[in-house]
């Protein structure tokens, strides 16, 4: 018996979909803490249909609940969505840094910026890239880069990684491969940014010359990123 067909869009499907955005759409138009009552007034929707949709969002991570629980706000899926459709623009001079860096490196070189508390990729480099980006941003801990970020903000470092620097650079190693990850902080010190290089286990065991010069790097890049 052949296998059925995926199933497909019923008619219903679009128009709820619509709806969905329309949500959305009302809830960056009115401000975090809007209320699922203020949003049915606002969009002429049923109350139970509203309450419905907002659940929905909220189980995708579309919306997030405020602390209070009694509005909603956008969540980290839709800023995703906002940070992909508008790529990270470098100036030429940030751009010949890393053409530099990489000219030298046996392994790959990546730049993040931390926008809004997030991991954003501004450059990947192409020749050894980001195994899974939105993962990276995603899942903080899983990268020397996302590393950084919980650092700054207090939290624990994962057993994998380690400080191998007092200016911060951070030391991730996994199975036969890792990464070093250095912080890009602007003029009042604070994190704007992070630089890595991943490469083999060996390179990353015995960093020191890599530390020297990510270190520097980041330095350059710094004025640049700000």
């Amino acid at each position: 018996m052949p296998d059925s067909p995926p199933p497909g869009i019923t008619a219903r499907q679009p128009r709820a979909i619509h709806s969905a955005l329309t949500v959305l759409e009302a809830v960056a138009e009115l401000g975090a803490g809007v209320s699922a009552r203020e949003l049915s007034a606002a969009l002429g929707l049923p109350r139970a249909t509203t309450y419905r949709l907002l659940n929905l969002l909220v189980q995708d991570e579309y919306l997030v609940r405020t602390p209070d629980l009694t509005g909603f706000a956008l969540g980290q899926k839709v800023v995703g969505l906002a940070a992909a459709a508008v790529p990270v623009r470098l100036t030429r001079a940030a751009r010949t840094v890393l053409d530099d860096l990489r000219s030298g490196a046996r392994g790959g070189i990546h730049l993040v910026l931390f926008v809004d508390g997030r991991l954003v990729v501004a450059d990947s480099d192409p020749d050894f890239p980001l195994a899974d980006p939105h993962r990276a941003a995603r899942e903080l801990e899983t990268t020397a880069l996302g590393c950084l970020l919980l650092v700054e903000r207090g939290a624990a470092l994962p057993p994998t990684t380690a400080a191998v620097s007092t200016r911060g650079t951070l030391r991730r190693i996994e199975g036969t491969s890792g990464c070093l990850a250095t912080p890009i902080r602007d003029g009042a010190g604070d994190l704007v940014g992070g630089l890595a290089y991943s490469g083999t286990r060996a390179r990353i065991e015995a960093p020191r010359d890599l530390t020297v010069v990510l270190e520097h790097a980041a330095g350059e890049l710094a004025p640049l990123v700000s």
